[in-house]
């Protein structure tokens, strides 16, 4: 178990956020369950979506760590 750990936080800690002002990689991410939600975000009935897909001219994205 210990190895599997040891591992995934060596694969976890190569990847590098992105520089500011760059762009971020390719996520998805859980749809709303409110039809406002849904609504306010311009998203259709699917089960995910990608920020490229919500209708706004600006999108502000706040990523934090909880450690």
């Amino acid at each position: 178990m210990l190895v599997v750990f040891l591992s995934v936080g060596t694969a976890l800690a190569a990847v590098q956020p992105p520089l500011e002002g760059g762009v971020l990689p390719d996520m998805e991410f859980s749809v709303p369950k409110t039809p406002e939600n849904l609504e306010y975000l311009g998203l259709s009935g699917k089960d995910t979506f990608r920020i490229p897909e919500i209708k706004a001219d600006v999108v502000i994205v706040e990523i934090f760590s909880m450690y």
